[in-house]
């Protein structure tokens, strides 16, 4: 497919197209055909990844200690993440992958997550500092504010575990019965059940959060 579209979804139109290019090039790729591959845009967009996640923590989120400061980040710049923004903008249509890679499914998930940082490091080369922050938190913020509510939550599923355990074991489950929206803007709807029996449902956009929120409406509700 054509990079304009790639440049389309990103909301970032470069001045070198060959800089994109080499973001999008896998090792494998770059092998294959003797060019540039995007391990060392990757290095650098680490970095600034980690920098402007700090950055925006720091001047965001003052209620946050060091340590969650910390907790939060590291949820954000993960693998896991950076898969979500290279499906969102369909960076596995546009990545040059060489015929080792081409019909193997078990390093997609990290490919996809490492051009997402070589991305970022592109756009930072080819403009300034700015750009890049502007793609990372478009793609990033709310990530960011969910990660942010979970490391400051109370355990909610513990407290109702020793709750409900006081007087002997029980079984507890937490089972997702609907998922709503399209696959960048999910949210979970999730049952928890003592015994087999329905104590509360609860929302968020990851499970986890809506087991939390699911724990804590049954804690009310006792």
């Amino acid at each position: 497919m054509e990079l304009a579209s790639c440049e389309k979804s990103i909301e970032y139109v470069f001045n070198n197209k060959q800089l994109l290019n080499e973001a999008l090039t896998h090792t494998s790729y770059a092998y294959e055909n003797r060019v540039k591959s995007n391990e060392r845009l990757e290095y650098l967009g680490d970095s600034i990844l980690e920098f402007i996640i700090s950055q925006y923590l720091y001047k965001n989120y003052n209620k946050l200690s060091e340590g969650e400061m910390t907790k939060v980040r590291a949820n954000v710049v993960c693998e896991d993440s950076l898969y979500e923004i290279a499906k969102k903008h369909n960076f596995s249509d546009f990545l040059n992958l060489g015929n080792s890679e081409k019909h193997s499914q078990n390093s997609k998930k990290a490919i996809m997550a490492d051009s997402v940082e070589a991305v970022i490091a592109a756009i930072y080369l080819d403009s300034n500092l700015d750009n890049a922050e502007k793609f990372i938190l478009d793609n990033l913020a709310e990530t960011i504010e969910i990660a942010s509510k979970n490391v400051g939550m109370k355990d909610y599923k513990t407290v109702l575990q020793e709750r409900l355990q006081i007087n002997g074991e029980v079984k507890i489950t937490y089972n997702v019965i609907k998922e709503e929206g399209p696959d960048h803007d999910k949210n979970f709807i999730v049952e928890v059940s003592c015994d087999g029996k329905v104590l509360a449902t609860g929302k968020g956009k990851n499970k986890k959060h809506a087991e939390m929120e699911a724990a804590k409406i049954a804690l009310e509700n006792l």
